[in-house]
């Protein structure tokens, strides 16, 4: 249903005062914004992907993923205007805290065993990450979800309510698979830098082999499959290295085996992929959740599109819970990998300032 923009953010703020599932999303340099808002509170899991709704699913992959069913649901959509990020005001509540030296020394701990680790047993990569938690008194739904919006355009941009499980927010620009008819693409995206505006792009070996190794993976896991050369894209203030990757569905490549081949990609996980998950969850220290997990709509309109879970974080009371990480091979270097993830925990905080 199309409504109006006022509409649009109104019905958002009503569903989450009466605890009713919903998801307000935009693909990324899309122009409409969608809502799915589910009827009841029941929480409800995909089968096998052959429904139809809003996706949200955990890193874990043997976990089932949660279904916002389109039958139970109300698709709203909105092309807001005035969304220009300067006409937004903040909380002004929000103080970028110092991080304690003990979380820096943890995490490149974390990292050298993640070297050695892939020097002993030869696995390609790892793609290690934690979690920080800030304060952040005062969260406006509707005006955090509109500064976000109005900051990353090309980016899928969401915040997504459960009663039952919580409250996410997110600007991922990686996409882990869409499907118009027959037709999937996916994308193989690995290294990060710092845009610098006009200076030149240069990507260190390291990122060149880091990102090659993903497309590698995906490519072989699939057969018949069209491959890009290698170009950088730009998601808020950081580069990527980036590959895409598109092919035809058959009887015996469904949505459902494709998802179960991708997820979780070698861009959150690492490769070989088992291997390197059996790492992460016995060394990683905490429960990633659906951070690194993936979201999207499945089977609206003869199409799904679903992006893995990156660039997010949690609410919960007064409390922002930031999931940041990032690719090691056995090259890595642990002070860079810390550096890393600090720019990344600020691509959606100092879009709430």
């Amino acid at each position: 249903m199309k409504i109006t923009p006022s509409s649009f953010f109104e019905r958002l703020q009503h569903a989450y005062n009466i605890s009713l599932p919903f998801a307000g999303y935009r693909y990324p340099h899309a122009k409409t914004i969608k809502a799915c808002i589910q009827k009841n509170d029941t929480v409800y899991y995909t089968n096998n992907y052959t429904e139809q709704g809003f996706v949200f699913a955990p890193f874990d992959d043997r976990k089932p993923a949660i279904l916002f069913p389109l039958s139970e649901s109300e698709i709203l959509a909105a092309t807001p205007l005035g969304l220009a990020k300067e006409t937004i005001t903040g909380t002004g509540k929000f103080n970028y805290p110092p991080l304690p030296e003990e979380t820096q020394l943890t995490y490149q701990n974390l990292i050298e065993r993640s070297i050695d680790f892939l020097k002993t047993t030869g696995v390609k990569k790892v793609v290690m990450s934690r979690k920080q938690v800030v304060d952040y008194p005062g969260f406006r739904l509707v005006e955090t979800f509109k500064k976000i919006l109005a900051t990353y355009a090309n980016a899928l941009v969401y915040i997504w309510f459960h009663p039952k499980i919580g409250l996410w927010i997110g600007a991922s620009p990686e996409t882990l698979l869409k499907v118009r008819g027959n037709t999937f693409t996916t994308m193989a995206l690995a290294g990060t830098q710092v845009y610098r505006g006009k200076v030149a792009v240069v990507w260190q070996q390291k990122e060149i082999e880091e990102q090659q190794f993903v497309t590698d993976y995906i490519v072989e896991k699939l057969i018949n499959v069209s491959i890009s050369k290698p170009t950088t894209i730009q998601a808020g203030s950081l580069l990527h290295l980036c590959t895409t990757i598109s092919g035809e569905l058959s009887q015996g490549l469904t949505l459902y085996k494709l998802i179960r081949l991708l997820h979780p990609t070698p861009a959150v996980c690492g490769l070989p992929q088992q291997e390197a998950k059996k790492f992460i969850l016995e060394n990683e220290g905490y429960q990633r959740e659906f951070y690194t997990g993936f979201l999207g709509e499945i089977n609206i309109d003869n199409t799904s599109s679903l992006f893995v879970n990156l660039r997010c974080m949690q609410v919960l009371d007064d409390q922002l819970t930031i999931y940041i990480g990032g690719g090691i091979t056995k090259d890595s270097i642990p002070e860079k990998e810390w550096e890393e993830t600090v720019a990344k925990s600020q691509i959606l905080l100092k879009a709430l300032v």
